[in-house]
Protein backbone atom coordinates (compact mmCIF):
# COMPACT_ATOMS: atom_id res chain seq x y z
CA UNK A 1 0.00 0.00 0.00
CA UNK A 2 1.43 3.26 -1.27
CA UNK A 3 -0.18 6.75 -0.23
CA UNK A 4 1.01 9.36 -2.67
CA UNK A 5 0.46 13.19 -1.71
CA UNK A 6 -2.69 15.14 -3.62
CA UNK A 7 -1.67 17.69 -5.15
CA UNK A 8 -3.94 21.26 -4.39
CA UNK A 9 -4.54 24.08 -5.85
CA UNK A 10 -2.84 25.89 -7.06
CA UNK A 11 -0.64 23.49 -8.76
CA UNK A 12 -0.16 24.03 -12.15
CA UNK A 13 -1.02 20.61 -12.92
CA UNK A 14 -4.49 20.84 -12.17
CA UNK A 15 -4.88 23.10 -15.03
CA UNK A 16 -3.38 20.49 -18.07
CA UNK A 17 -4.51 18.31 -20.10
CA UNK A 18 -3.81 14.84 -19.40
CA UNK A 19 -1.83 12.27 -21.67
CA UNK A 20 -3.15 9.19 -23.27
CA UNK A 21 -1.71 5.60 -21.96
CA UNK A 22 -0.35 3.60 -24.73
CA UNK A 23 0.45 0.95 -23.22
CA UNK A 24 -0.62 -0.65 -19.86
CA UNK A 25 2.99 -1.68 -18.19
CA UNK A 26 3.12 -2.62 -14.41
CA UNK A 27 3.93 0.91 -13.28
CA UNK A 28 0.77 2.11 -14.59
CA UNK A 29 -1.03 -0.66 -12.81
CA UNK A 30 1.38 0.06 -9.64
CA UNK A 31 -0.13 3.79 -10.66
CA UNK A 32 -3.80 2.59 -9.98
CA UNK A 33 -3.55 0.83 -7.12
CA UNK A 34 -1.35 3.73 -5.21
CA UNK A 35 -4.50 5.91 -6.36
CA UNK A 36 -7.22 3.72 -5.02
CA UNK A 37 -4.79 3.26 -1.93
CA UNK A 38 -4.62 7.54 -1.58
CA UNK A 39 -8.53 7.90 -2.69
CA UNK A 40 -9.67 5.40 0.39
CA UNK A 41 -7.28 7.12 2.57
CA UNK A 42 -8.23 10.57 2.12
CA UNK A 43 -12.05 9.08 2.35
CA UNK A 44 -12.73 10.43 -1.15
CA UNK A 45 -15.10 8.94 -4.18
CA UNK A 46 -12.49 9.00 -6.87
CA UNK A 47 -9.00 10.35 -7.87
CA UNK A 48 -7.95 11.42 -11.03
CA UNK A 49 -3.71 10.53 -11.89
CA UNK A 50 -3.04 14.72 -12.11
CA UNK A 51 -4.20 14.81 -8.74
CA UNK A 52 -1.54 12.50 -7.46
CA UNK A 53 1.05 14.94 -9.85
CA UNK A 54 0.96 12.61 -12.43
CA UNK A 55 -0.62 13.58 -16.45
CA UNK A 56 -1.91 10.37 -17.75
CA UNK A 57 -5.38 10.17 -18.20
CA UNK A 58 -6.60 7.60 -15.07
CA UNK A 59 -9.06 7.54 -12.75
CA UNK A 60 -9.89 5.61 -9.90
CA UNK A 61 -13.95 5.52 -8.71
CA UNK A 62 -15.84 3.77 -5.48
CA UNK A 63 -18.71 5.81 -4.66
CA UNK A 64 -19.85 2.68 -2.14
CA UNK A 65 -22.33 0.93 -4.62
CA UNK A 66 -22.06 -2.57 -6.11
CA UNK A 67 -19.67 -1.54 -8.11
CA UNK A 68 -16.94 -1.25 -5.78
CA UNK A 69 -14.07 0.21 -7.15
CA UNK A 70 -13.62 1.03 -10.81
CA UNK A 71 -10.52 1.44 -12.03
CA UNK A 72 -10.51 3.07 -15.39
CA UNK A 73 -7.47 3.78 -18.42
CA UNK A 74 -8.26 6.37 -21.06
CA UNK A 75 -12.01 7.01 -20.27
CA UNK A 76 -14.10 8.87 -22.35
CA UNK A 77 -17.94 10.08 -21.88
CA UNK A 78 -19.48 8.40 -25.03
CA UNK A 79 -23.52 8.74 -23.73
CA UNK A 80 -25.03 11.34 -21.19
CA UNK A 81 -28.80 11.95 -20.34
CA UNK A 82 -30.43 14.18 -18.12
CA UNK A 83 -29.42 16.59 -15.39
CA UNK A 84 -28.72 16.91 -12.21
CA UNK A 85 -27.47 20.20 -9.67
CA UNK A 86 -25.73 19.23 -6.59
CA UNK A 87 -23.14 19.82 -3.92
CA UNK A 88 -19.47 18.31 -5.14
CA UNK A 89 -16.40 18.50 -3.24
CA UNK A 90 -12.48 17.74 -4.30
CA UNK A 91 -9.50 16.47 -2.89
CA UNK A 92 -7.34 18.71 -4.38
CA UNK A 93 -9.56 21.69 -3.33
CA UNK A 94 -9.84 21.37 0.34
CA UNK A 95 -12.38 23.32 2.33
CA UNK A 96 -14.42 24.47 -0.61
CA UNK A 97 -17.74 22.82 -1.80
CA UNK A 98 -19.58 23.67 -5.28
CA UNK A 99 -23.02 23.45 -6.70
CA UNK A 100 -22.55 21.53 -10.39
CA UNK A 101 -24.75 20.73 -12.76
CA UNK A 102 -24.04 17.72 -14.13
CA UNK A 103 -25.31 14.93 -16.76
CA UNK A 104 -27.74 12.41 -14.20
CA UNK A 105 -26.95 9.32 -16.25
CA UNK A 106 -23.39 8.55 -17.83
CA UNK A 107 -22.13 5.96 -19.79
CA UNK A 108 -18.16 5.81 -19.98
CA UNK A 109 -15.56 3.30 -21.85
CA UNK A 110 -12.09 2.93 -21.30
CA UNK A 111 -10.01 0.06 -20.46
CA UNK A 112 -9.24 -2.16 -17.23
CA UNK A 113 -6.16 -2.50 -15.77
CA UNK A 114 -5.59 -5.31 -17.75
CA UNK A 115 -6.24 -3.82 -21.01
CA UNK A 116 -9.80 -5.30 -21.90
CA UNK A 117 -12.47 -2.44 -22.54
CA UNK A 118 -14.87 -1.82 -20.14
CA UNK A 119 -18.44 0.47 -20.42
CA UNK A 120 -20.32 1.33 -17.73
CA UNK A 121 -23.25 3.23 -17.01
CA UNK A 122 -23.62 5.36 -13.76
CA UNK A 123 -26.25 7.36 -12.79
CA UNK A 124 -26.63 10.25 -9.80
CA UNK A 125 -23.51 9.81 -7.60
CA UNK A 126 -21.67 7.34 -9.93
CA UNK A 127 -22.07 9.44 -12.61
CA UNK A 128 -21.27 13.11 -11.16
CA UNK A 129 -18.01 10.91 -9.88
CA UNK A 130 -17.43 10.23 -13.60
CA UNK A 131 -17.95 13.43 -15.05
CA UNK A 132 -15.42 15.22 -12.26
CA UNK A 133 -12.68 12.96 -12.43
CA UNK A 134 -12.99 12.82 -16.34
CA UNK A 135 -13.17 16.79 -16.37
CA UNK A 136 -9.62 16.34 -14.07
CA UNK A 137 -8.08 15.17 -16.41
CA UNK A 138 -8.75 17.72 -19.34
CA UNK A 139 -7.49 20.25 -16.78
CA UNK A 140 -10.96 21.43 -15.30
CA UNK A 141 -12.11 21.74 -12.15
CA UNK A 142 -15.19 21.84 -10.21
CA UNK A 143 -14.72 25.35 -9.20
CA UNK A 144 -14.15 26.60 -12.96
CA UNK A 145 -17.75 25.19 -13.39
CA UNK A 146 -19.80 25.52 -10.56
CA UNK A 147 -22.88 28.02 -10.54
CA UNK A 148 -22.01 28.67 -6.66
CA UNK A 149 -18.58 27.79 -4.86
CA UNK A 150 -18.94 28.27 -0.68
CA UNK A 151 -17.15 27.06 2.00
CA UNK A 152 -17.62 23.09 3.16
CA UNK A 153 -17.79 24.68 6.72
CA UNK A 154 -20.14 26.96 6.82
CA UNK A 155 -22.16 24.62 4.74
CA UNK A 156 -21.61 21.88 7.32
CA UNK A 157 -23.42 24.67 10.02
CA UNK A 158 -26.09 25.32 8.04
CA UNK A 159 -25.02 28.59 7.05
Amino acid sequence: MAIRIIVTEPDDVLHKKAKEVTKITPNVQKLLTDMADTMYDADGVGLAAPQVGILKRLIVVDVGDDNGLIELINPEIIESNGEQLGSEGCLSIPGLNGQVRRALEVTVKGLDRNGEEVTITGRDLLARAFQHEIDHLNGVLFTDIAERVYDRKLDEEGE
